[in-house]
Parts: structure tokens; C-alpha cells; sequence
């Protein structure tokens, strides 16, 4: 998931345990008669701005972390996102060596590159490692995308019919200039700490976190390396039917969890400028113009979603991997029917939301690619399915 959105508002740099969708009634914009209530909201940090950059993965994925530590009890947390950024180019950049540039390089990532990057490096909080050149506020990277995979791509010309020792190392100092040399050691709250020692400070533990996902190209109840290009490192899902995996983002909603989400946000009924994302009855080519714009004013019905239409969607590529977002919650309009609190990376002032959204359950079965929850929220019978103890 990379998706990269200029919205142009610098993130909030403070963290806060509600938002303003904790209001007991509220529309998704201005005019709107669609009322939302909340039903059930997980605490969660303030909404931040991955900016020119393709890191929706880092701050989604992130996010969630902060919000299972103050779920856990361990305070309030802002997480670099920059400090695994630069450690998932890493691991990135041995991949595509090792496989002579034959998979995929650049941005993007999934929810489990940051746990696995969390596990084997280890967490840094924002106020030691920004990531930022100096005079930056703003994450922007897509110089030092191309320039990084320039790098490689030389080396691996193998001017001298091998490849350079000190490749990574040229590589890394390339990092170093544009995100910054992290620090080795750093103080918080009047202790010393390095990233790993600071991890296991937070009782973080890579073995808790499993990513689901729901295709029939694969069996049920056993873990696939999902076929998407920002899968580089080619992790593996629990398969479960979707009425399954559905119940299981419910289940984690319903009881104080936080869900990393990744989905497809290209479609033309994913609006988050009007803070919603359904699907509606009509195909959206044959919708008129003012049939569209009462989508996101007025209640209605919508498709009713099936494992094969969803099936269908991701074989003909409608369905792609565009964007990771964190689900922190659950509501439900006027007329009783369920939505999904979602929070974004493009900013606290990119919508009337403060940076959330509403999304349909019809959307979320039709477009999900994949969740990642505590493995603790998933529902005793479904966990015994997939082997979990």
C-alpha cells in the first residue's frame, strides 16, 4: 500500500485520546442528512500527514501500535514513522539485490512490514527520530524513492562481475542524507534507551499481530503469500470466508480494539472529501450525476456483497492494494445500519472529519484487501480454525 495524496496540511504533532467523531450525533458533512452515531471508539492518536510520500503503511500501521499501547495500558506514544520507513528500505534493498532487481522496490509496504520491522529493529518515539532534512516539516520523498533505486540498479550493473561489498553501505548513506542518521541511544522520561530496549519498554511483541484476509483462490483456513506487489516481502495471510473476517473486525470494534486496514480507495464511491465510502445499488458508470451526489447526503440502500463479486473484483484487477488505514471504531446511521470509523494520513484539515471518514460494511467486504488485528480479537471459534492457540 502506497497510496500518495497532496493534501498539503502539516499533521498535528500532539496526541489526544478522542476526536471529534466521539460527538454523540454527527453528519458526514455539511448539509448532510445522514446522522452517525458512535457505537463503540478505540483510543486512538491524533491524525498525521504522510504528505508526498508513500508510506500510508508506516502510518496506519503505526497508528494502530499507538492505539494497543494505550489499549494496554502503556500511555500515550507518537511513533517515528520515519525510523521503520528507513529500516523497511533496508530490508527492501537486500530483497532486490538478492533477487537481481527481478521484485519489486519502491514505497509501498503491508501492515506486517511493520511489525516484523518493529520486531527485528525495534520502535523509536518521533521526538527522537523525525526523519525529517533539516528545514522540513513535511514528509517528502519521492526524490530520494527515485535516487534510492537508482542506486541499486548501478550497482547491480556489476562493472566489475560482482557486486560492490560496500553496496549497502553507499546505500544506507543515501538514507542517512535524506531521512537523517538515527540515534543510537536516546532519553525519555529521564531513562536511556535504544530502539529495542524502548520496544520492549512498550511490551511490544511481534508473535501477537496476524494479518487475515478473504479469497477463494486460495483454501479457507490456511495461510497464502497474498499476490500484491507491495507484498515484497512475501508474508503470508490467514484465508478466512469473508462473513468471518467481517465478523471479526466487529468483534474487535465492539471490545476496545483497533484494526490495520488495507483496501482499495480508487473507486468513485470512496469519497473522502464527503467523509464516506459505500457502495452503491447502481453500477457507478451508470449512475447520473445527481445520483451520485446523494450518496453523500442522503441515507440509502446498497449492494449487497458476495465472496464471489468480491472475488471477481480482485481477479479483474478492480480490486487493487491502494491505501492502509486504521479502523478505529463503529457506528450506525439513522436507520440502524453499520459503519466503520476510519482514520486517514492526509492530514487532521483534509475533510470535515478531521481526518476520518465513514465507511459502509458493504464497502469494506467489497474492497478490503487485508487486516491486521491483536490476535486476541479474533473470536475463540475463528482463531481455533486458522491454528491459533
Amino acid at each position: 500500500m502506497k497510496k500518495n495524496i497532496s493534501i498539503g496540511i502539516a499533521a498535528l504533532c500532539c496526541v489526544s485520546l478522542s476526536m471529534p467523531l466521539n460527538a454523540q450525533e454527527r453528519s458526514n458533512k455539511k448539509d448532510s442528512q445522514i446522522k452517525f452515531t458512535t457505537v463503540k471508539e478505540a483510543k486512538h492518536t491524533s491524525v498525521k500527514d504522510q504528505f508526498h510520500s508513500g508510506t500510508c503503511w508506516i502510518f496506519s500501521t503505526e497508528s494502530f501500535l499507538e492505539s494497543e499501547f494505550m489499549r494496554q495500558g502503556k500511555g500515550q506514544v507518537d511513533l517515528s514513522e520515519m525510523w521503520l520507513v528507513r529500516c523497511g528500505y533496508i530490508e527492501k534493498a537486500r530483497k532486490y539485490m538478492r533477487m537481481m532487481g527481478k521484485t519489486n522496490f519502491g514505497p509501498g509496504g503491508e501492515p506486517h512490514d511493520v511489525i516484523n520491522m518493529a520486531g527485528t529493529y525495534g520502535l523509536m518515539p518521533q521526538e527522537a527520530y523525525a526523519g525529517l532534512p533539516m528545514g522540513e516539516t513535511k514528509v517528502r520523498h519521492g526524490e530520494m524513492d527515485d535516487v534510492l533505486k537508482a542506486i541499486l540498479d548501478a550497482q547491480l550493473k556489476l562493472t566489475d562481475g560482482k557486486l560492490n561489498p560496500n553496496w549497502l553501505a553507499a546505500f544506507t548513506a543515501a538514507l542517512d542524507a535524506y531521512l537523517g542518521a538515527p540515534p543510537a541511544k536516546f532519553d525519555i522520561a529521564g531513562k536511556s534507551y535504544d530502539a529495542k530496549s524502548y520496544a520492549q519498554m512498550l511490551g511490544f511483541n511481534a508473535t501477537d499481530y496476524v494479518g487475515l484476509t478473504s479469497f477463494t483462490h486460495h483454501p479457507f483456513y490456511q495461510p497464502f503469500v497474498l499476490e500484491i506487489p507491495d507484498n515484497w516481502a512475501w508474508a503470508s495471510f490467514q484465508n478466512v470466508p469473508l462473513n468471518e473476517l467481517t465478523a471479526i473486525v466487529d468483534n474487535a470494534t465492539l471490545n476496545n480494539y483497533s484494526v490495520a486496514w488495507g483496501a482499495d480507495v480508487s473507486e468513485g464511491y470512496f469519497s473522502y472529501k464527503n467523509g464516506m465510502a459505500v457502495v452503491p445499488e447502481k453500477n457507478w458508470e451508470d449512475m447520473r450525476k445527481g445520483e451520485k451526489d446523494s450518496l453523500w447526503i442522503i441515507p440509502g440502500k446498497e449492494r449487497s456483497i458476495t465472496q464471489q463479486l468480491r472475488q471477481e473484483a480482485f481477479d479483474n484487477l478492480s480490486t487493487q492494494d491502494d491505501h492502509g488505514m486504521q479502523i478505529t471504531g463503529q457506528a450506525k446511521d439513522q436507520n440502524g445500519k453499520k459503519f466503520y470509523m476510519v482514520k486517514n494520513s492526509w492530514g487532521s484539515e483534509s475533510n470535515e472529519l478531521g481526518g476520518f471518514f465513514y465507511c459502509s460494511e458493504s464497502y469494506f467486504q467489497y474492497k478490503t484487501m487485508s487486516i491486521l488485528v491483536h490476535k486476541s480479537a479474533i473470536p475463540k471459534e475463528i482463531a481455533t480454525k486458522i491454528g491459533l492457540k
